[in-house]
């Protein structure tokens, strides 16, 4: 199969990386820039799991992209989908699949009205990654998991196809046939973590030495397990579990990607983490006054900036 990934940053560059290393078929659309940087110095990976250069990888431009792929990796942030879209259309064929990273569930209904339901895949991972000064990517710890399926789940030919591709990349990939589920929990456990510490300013272990800290977080987890339930996707008890002794973990340093992100004043995805979980909390009408609290101080933020999150 041939794999597209859109951009060659933190997340694209580490699992399209390993994906080439492991012999896949593996293309980065990138902007001219990251081009001459991967043509001139390889793409860098230095890893928990081992360090790796991969001398000019295949790159293509986005004026220059003419053919189909079979799959298309998007691993851009929300607030640039409208740009990727444009910039993966003439990849997509009829029998392309649209593998998407990205965090919530909102970006699946602009996919969706693009490129059509069939096309698009459910997909979520878990890493942290960050380009250096050098830009190379550098991974932060050793968690690298990335998950796939049909949103019906079924496990269909192209899902096997990835499936054997993805589990030989040096990092834990595969097939899930509850891949919305687990979007869902991931989304209560990522914005649970981006309102309390973007509010609060802190890591979790901060917080929790705060009077109402603790009430605080799991009040939110709280509020977003409510909308999940209401959506059809209730959080499974051993995730809660897991994600509550993680929460609640006295000392913890965890911080939201999304407060790194404010504290390094730039873009976040504000709407489509917490204001489209506000928007399916009203429909559904559900009360999230912390919810309320952690957007406004979100978009206050952003106001700051002089720009909003689509």
């Amino acid at each position: 199969m041939r794999i597209l990934v859109l951009g060659a940053g933190a997340i694209g560059g580490y699992f399209g990386g390993r994906l080439l290393q492991s012999g896949a078929d593996v293309t980065f659309l990138v902007r001219p820039r990251r081009a001459e940087e991967l043509t001139r110095d390889g793409l860098v990976i230095k890893s928990p799991h081992g360090d790796v250069t991969l001398p000019k990888p295949p790159t293509v431009l986005a004026q220059d992209l003419k053919q189909a792929f079979d799959i298309v990796l998007l691993t851009c942030k929300a607030f640039d989908l409208d740009d990727a879209i444009a910039s993966i259309a003439p990849a997509v064929g009829s029998h392309t699949a649209i593998m998407p990273m990205l965090n919530g569930m909102r970006h699946l209904d602009v996919l969706d009205a693009k490129f059509g339901r069939d096309r698009v895949l459910g997909g979520q991972c878990s890493i942290a990654a960050t380009l250096n000064a050098d830009r190379h990517v550098v991974q932060l710890g050793p968690m690298q998991a990335l998950g796939f399926g049909e949103r019906d789940g079924s496990l269909s030919d192209r899902v096997r196809q990835a499936d054997a591709i993805f589990q030989r990349g040096n990092f834990d990939g595969k097939s899930s046939a509850t891949i919305v589920q687990d979007m869902w929990e991931k989304w209560t456990l990522l914005a649970t973590l981006a309102c309390s510490t973007c509010l609060m300013r802190a890591a979790l272990g901060k917080i929790l030495q705060a009077p109402g800290g603790r009430d605080y977080i799991l009040g939110v987890r709280d509020e977003i397990r409510a909308i999940a339930r209401a959506a059809g996707h209730n959080p499974r008890a051993p995730f809660i579990e897991r994600i509550t002794m993680m929460l609640t973990t006295e000392g913890s340093p965890f911080t939201a990607s999304m407060f790194r992100d404010i504290q390094g004043n730039l873009p976040i995805e504000a709407d489509h983490i917490v204001g489209d979980l506000i928007a399916r909390a009203d429909a559904a009408k559900i009360d999230v006054p912390r919810l309320r609290v952690a957007y406004a101080h979100l978009k206050t933020y952003e106001a700051q900036r002089g720009c909003t999150s689509r």
